[in-house]
């Protein structure tokens, strides 16, 4: 027979559990990444109350961080944390490695706070530097925590990856889909059958700002923003699917690329997507303006449960970036503004990520009535007016191209040799014949030393990566320059041409 003492801790639980689903019944908004790469945010309780301001129904952290887990207690908010990149290969390795994990960084939290996705690593198939120590081992890490999960009787949390675009090798036209040949089968392959196994999300970070800043003169900036003239659709010559904005096109790739591995029924998650509210001279489109009408125009979609053409009515998890502008961020301007906060708690623009906004200027999608099925049973949003704003952000200005060249070079200075090596390896291990110009023979192989190497590698790599969100930072060994670092028959490609 139980003793009172254990009645009255089920009791508990069970009170605390129904606390939780009533906060957590009208919470229907995306979801929000939460970076702390600041060194002057917000406590993570003022934090939590800005999400609540958002009406966001969920919030993804880059770590297990106990202040921020406790603040996030008897919210109902659900909750993404991550493992990080270093310390997958120990997991991977040891059973009682990812036991001690998680019991130090979920058990504790777990009864208050709803962690409901566990990510291991962040965009681990981008970082070439640790293609031999990590990559292999992804997924053995995945499963030790999932054995981990159950050996606690955790059972309502999903493993998952979130990779990135440069996953695929080939994106257009989406049924083209295809991931890349050097992680297809090695960990693609594993990591889809773990997906499927356990139910759980192939997560993607997909921005379509980046592909949109650098083919204007093929995307219309209506098309990326959601709101486009039936004239700009996309028709896919063999799928036969039409697209409406480029966000359906490039998760139609992800969907297409795994169903050619066999996978096409493993759901799929939106780990990052946003709209930079600022950035470099350089950087087109990254303003205010254009990313509240795109998170307003996403969190319209989610009320109307879209899916995409792949998959018509099909909701899934979706985590816009990101909570605040994040000073400490590397790399060029607008990874620093990515947020709908600034430090000092003001909102960069109105937003509110649970309901359609009343704002003029953010119209409906130009989509027809009904463009896919209905599902059985439609999302419940409850009906509230909004408060008219008392601003409006102003028309935006960096709409046109810029009239400044920019070249990615070697910052300079005494660095660690190794790394320098290792970044310049990774900038030529692309492909697209980066770095031929600095083989022996070539245009630039003279003089023949490290750094005049890593300035081609660099920049070689940013001019090819940058429209589909290449960065010039390589760990803060590169910098945007101005001045032509070409010389003699060595001319470095610019961000005009």
């Amino acid at each position: 027979m139980p003793s009172f003492l254990s009645l009255l801790t089920i009791f508990s639980l069970f009170l605390s559990s129904l606390f939780i689903s009533a906060q957590s019944a009208n919470l229907h908004g995306l979801g929000v990444n939460y970076g702390t790469l600041g060194d002057n945010l917000p406590t993570p309780e003022e934090s939590v109350q800005l999400l609540k301001k958002l009406n966001a129904g969920s919030v993804k952290l880059y770590d297990a961080n106990p202040a921020i887990l406790s603040a996030l207690a008897r919210t109902g908010l659900r909750v993404s944390i991550m493992v990080p990149n270093q310390i997958i290969p120990s997991i991977a390795a040891s059973q009682s490695a990812a036991d001690v994990w998680v019991s130090e960084n979920i058990v504790p939290y777990y009864r208050n706070t709803r962690i409901r996705y566990l990510l291991v690593g962040n965009e681990i198939l981008t970082d070439y530097s640790i293609k031999d120590s990590t990559w292999p081992v992804l997924v053995p890490a995945m499963r030790n925590l999932h054995r981990s999960l159950r050996a606690k009787n955790i059972r309502k949390i999903k493993i998952g990856t979130p990779l990135a675009m440069d996953a695929l090798s080939a994106s257009f036209p989406p049924s083209n889909g295809t991931f890349r040949q050097d992680i297809s089968s090695s960990v693609i392959r594993p990591l889809l059958t773990f997906l499927r196994e356990t139910k759980s999300y192939f997560f993607i970070d997909v921005y379509s700002y980046f592909p949109w800043s650098g083919n204007r003169d093929k995307i219309s900036l209506n098309y990326a923003l959601f709101q486009a003239d039936p004239k700009s659709y996309y028709h896919d010559p063999v799928s036969r699917l039409t697209y409406t904005n480029l966000l359906d096109q490039m998760l139609d790739s992800v969907i297409f690329a795994m169903k050619k591995l066999g996978f096409g029924d493993v759901k799929l998650a939106i780990a990052e997507t946003g709209w930079p509210n600022g950035g470099d001279v350089d950087q087109v489109g990254a303003n205010a303006k254009n990313a509240e009408i795109y998170n307003k125009n996403l969190a319209k979609r989610m009320v109307e449960r879209a899916g995409t053409p792949a998959r018509p009515g099909r909701a899934m998890p979706i985590f816009v970036f990101s909570l605040y502008n994040e000073n400490q961020k590397p790399g060029s301007g607008t990874e620093r503004h990515w947020g709908m906060y600034y430090p000092d708690k003001k909102p960069v623009y109105n937003l509110d990520l649970s309901v359609e906004s009343p704002l003029e200027q953010n119209r409906p999608l130009h989509v027809r009535k009904r463009p896919f099925p209905v599902p059985k049973r439609p999302l419940s949003v409850p009906k509230r007016s909004l408060p008219v704003p008392k601003w409006e952000l102003p028309v935006p200005k960096n709409h046109s191209v810029q009239k400044n060249a920019k070249w990615c070079v070697f910052v300079g200075g005494n660095v660690n040799e190794t790394q320098l090596q290792e970044a310049v390896n990774y900038a030529c291990g692309q492909g697209s014949a980066i770095c031929n110009a600095v083989q022996n023979g070539g245009a630039c192989f003279e003089p023949n030393s490290l750094s005049k190497h890593a300035d081609w590698a660099f920049n070689s790599y940013w001019q090819q990566f940058r429209t589909i969100g290449g960065t010039c930072d390589f760990n803060g060994l590169a910098v945007l320059m101005s001045k032509d670092p070409s010389y003699g028959s060595c001319k470095f490609p610019n961000s005009l041409n």
